[in-house]
Order: structure tokens, then C-alpha cells, then sequence
């Protein structure tokens, strides 16, 4: 009798390891990558809501995605452009070998042309790893609306937009539906989420922009980003210090004094 092994047959460790890694840095350019930079661009008085509107957005999207949006995305098909909503939370469906059943490719007389994708790494990778891009896609989609839209209703609109808007591009493109068919190839996102995101982001800020909000455009410099100058500014004098001869550098600090610069004098 075969003895059972811990780790199953199907699963490639370097496979997995890189497929978490890359979730993680994905996840980490939205929190608190993109949390910091939205509440540093805009005036104080948005920095709060436009900082919680990317953390929300993050939040959310994770919620909905193991709920339902997941198998939305990348489950059984449904109709060419939506696959059926499942949750992804049972222990037996995330630990199972990772499978996207409706990318089978068939020939007209509906023969097998490519059999179902079978990453070599479990499911649970798989759902965090799309689960990660789907967030980011919300976030930057909330780069156009900083000032313009209400907390509350864009409490309501990340679960409305993934649903109906995310989860087609993804299943169409990525998880087997008519444009994965008929051979569309998306290797970075390009569409699924680059495009989908400026569109909709370009459209609701169209729509979100009422007339009484045209002094946006007027002086809405950040007035609170002088630790970001403060170590531009720094930068810039170490670099102007590696052009000075080490002679110099070091006659001026036995003399007491503040290192020199390239342009004579000290930045910041």
C-alpha cells in the first residue's frame, strides 16, 4: 500500500513560493503603497477619505472575491463572458491542485485542441494571487475619483464594479471565456486591469464631476508632502557629494565642517 505524502505529487515549491511572492509585492503596491500616495497628494482635508477610500477598496474587494467574484472570474462557465458564482472558502476546493476549467480549448467538431490549465500549485495560491491584481485594480480606479465621491457611495460601488465590470474581463480574457477562445493573449494585465480601470476611472470621474466642483483644478497642490522634498532634497546632495574629489571631502571634515557639495553649499 502507498504510503500517503505530505506534500502531493502535482506541487512544484518554487512554483508556489514565487507565485505567493509575486501576490505579495502586488498587494504591498496598494497597501500601503497606494493608501500613502493618495493621502499625499490631495489637500488635507481629503487626505483621511482619500486614504480610506484605497484601504476600503483593498478591504472589500478581498471579501467579495473569496465570496463570489473568485469563481466569477475564473470558475465553471456560465455564459462566454461570466463564469457561476461560487464561494472559494471550502478547505477541499483550496487545497486541491489549482485547475481554470473553462480555458479548454475544443475544435469545431468539439474534440479536445488544449486541455483545462493545471498550474502546479494549489488553489488557495491561485485565489490569492488573482485576488491581489482584482484589489489593486479598484485602487487605481480610485485614483480618479480622490475628492469627488463620497465615502458611503464608494462603499457601495467596489462590490457593484467588480461584479458586473471586473469579473468580465477577467473570465473573458483570463478564465476561458469567448476572447481566451479565440487566442486574445493578456500576460500583464494590460487589459483586465490597466485598461479597465482607466476607462472606468475616466468615465466615473466624468460622470462623478458636477459643475460645482470645477475649483478641483484650482490649487489643489499638496501642501503636507515636505517630507517627500526633504528627502529628494537629500538625495540630491549625496549625489553632488560623490562628484567631489575625496581630498576635499576629507580636508573639509578635519576642518569641522559640513561636508561639501558640488554646487558649494547644502540642500534642504
Amino acid at each position: 500500500m502507498a504510503v500517503p505524502t505530505a506534500v502531493p505529487e502535482w506541487l512544484n515549491k518554487g512554483d508556489n513560493a514565487w507565485q505567493m511572492v509575486s501576490a505579495t509585492l502586488v498587494g504591498l503596491q496598494s497597501v500601503p503603497g497606494l493608501v500613502i500616495l493618495y493621502g499625499s497628494i490631495v489637500k488635507k482635508k481629503w487626505a483621511v477619505n482619500s486614504a480610506f477610500m484605497a484601504l476600503y477598496a483593498f478591504a472589500a474587494v478581498w471579501i467579495c472575491w473569496v465570496t463570489w467574484a473568485y469563481n466569477m472570474s475564473f470558475g465553471d462557465k456560465l455564459v462566454p463572458f461570466w463564469g457561476k458564482a461560487n464561494p472559494a472558502l471550502a478547505q477541499r476546493f483550496l487545497i486541491k491542485r489549482a485547475g481554470l476549467p473553462a480555458t479548454t480549448h475544443l475544435y469545431h467538431n468539439g474534440t479536445v485542441e488544449t486541455a483545462m490549465s493545471t498550474p502546479y500549485l494549489p488553489m488557495a495560491s491561485m485565489v490569492y494571487y488573482q485576488c491581489s491584481f482584482a484589489a489593486i485594480t479598484v485602487v487605481l480606479l480610485a485614483g480618479s475619483l480622490l475628492g469627488r465621491m463620497n465615502i458611503k457611495a464608494w462603499m457601495a460601488f467596489v462590490p457593484l464594479w467588480l461584479t458586473f465590470s471586473y469579473t468580465v474581463g477577467a473570465f473573458s480574457l483570463w478564465g476561458g471565456g469567448f476572447l481566451f477562445q479565440w487566442g486574445v493573449i493578456d500576460y500583464s494585465g494590460g487589459y483586465v486591469i490597466h485598461l479597465s480601470s482607466g476607462i472606468a476611472g475616466l468615465t466615473a470621474a466624468y460622470w462623478v464631476l458636477h459643475p460645482s466642483h470645477t475649483n478641483l483644478w484650482v490649487s489643489t497642490h499638496a501642501d503636507h508632502l515636505h517630507l517627500a522634498h526633504v528627502c529628494v532634497g537629500r538625495a540630491e546632495n549625496i549625489e553632488r557629494q560623490r562628484e567631489v574629489p575625496p581630498q576635499q571631502r576629507a580636508a573639509s571634515a578635519s576642518r569641522g565642517g559640513a561636508a561639501v557639495d558640488g554646487g558649494g553649499g547644502t540642500c534642504c
